[in-house]
């Protein structure tokens, strides 16, 4: 089996999995969203949002992410999420001289649950988490550097390598209605790497969606969406 056929496998697993436990648990008449009198239905719409961190972080910086979402609702409680994003990067190393450019997709698929004991508030508090990849190239290149010996300088050159990354993403966040089906929130971000191939330069300056790369790190959206 291949690793995008097992990929594909685990996420499917990941989803009827979920799906199932949430069948399951709006069959038990004990749970708070049965409660009686309550007749918010099992689909209650869905929102689409877009975050305005990253083209903010682009304008003002080396890379940035222009990213959309789509949330679902279910009965107010449970909230399965699809973030597609493009990512964009062009960094010049004034110290080591190396120039990196990136652009390209990347996609996420999670579940955000309302924390909140009133889950029909206006506000909501979010806990959930994401499975996030990306399969991306990019663009590295070096002036080079004199050999003592042969006089001679050798640029490093290399264009349209490829390469992936694979990570989680645990995040907490506030949503508000801000007039009629208006709403907007922030959430803050704790990635995980999982598994990873930077081609054959080694590690990448720049992974889209994820940011700089390395083993852990800390991102945060602000979005403002419409609830459909």
């Amino acid at each position: 089996m291949t690793r995008a056929k097992a990929i594909f496998s685990y996420i499917s697993s990941v989803t009827v999995s979920l799906l199932f436990a949430l069948s399951s648990h709006a069959q038990q008449p004990s749970v708070p969203e049965m409660e009686p009198g309550d007749s918010i239905p099992l689909f209650n719409g869905f929102a689409i949002s877009v975050d305005l961190v990253g083209p903010i972080q682009r304008l003002v910086s080396d890379y940035g992410q222009f990213e959309a979402a789509l949330r679902v609702n279910l009965r107010d409680r449970y909230f399965p999420i699809v973030e597609v994003g493009l990512g964009n990067a062009k960094h010049d190393d004034v110290v080591t001289q190396f120039s990196y450019k990136s652009t390209a997709p990347y996609f996420r698929l999670g579940m955000d649950y309302n924390l909140l004991k009133d889950k029909h508030d206006i506000y909501r508090i979010y806990g959930g988490g994401r499975y996030a990849l990306s399969y991306f190239k990019y663009d590295v290149s070096h002036p080079g550097v004199l050999d003592p010996i042969w006089k001679t300088v050798a640029p490093i050159e290399a264009n349209g390598e490829k390469g992936h990354y694979h990570w989680l993403e645990f995040s907490i966040g506030v949503d508000a209605k801000i007039w009629g089906p208006f709403h907007m929130g922030w959430s803050v971000r704790y990635r995980r790497r999982l598994f990873y191939d930077t081609g054959s330069t080694g590690n990448v300056w720049y992974v889209p969606g994820y940011g700089e790369s390395g083993n852990t790190r800390l991102g945060g959206t602000f979005n403002v969406g419409i609830d459909l």
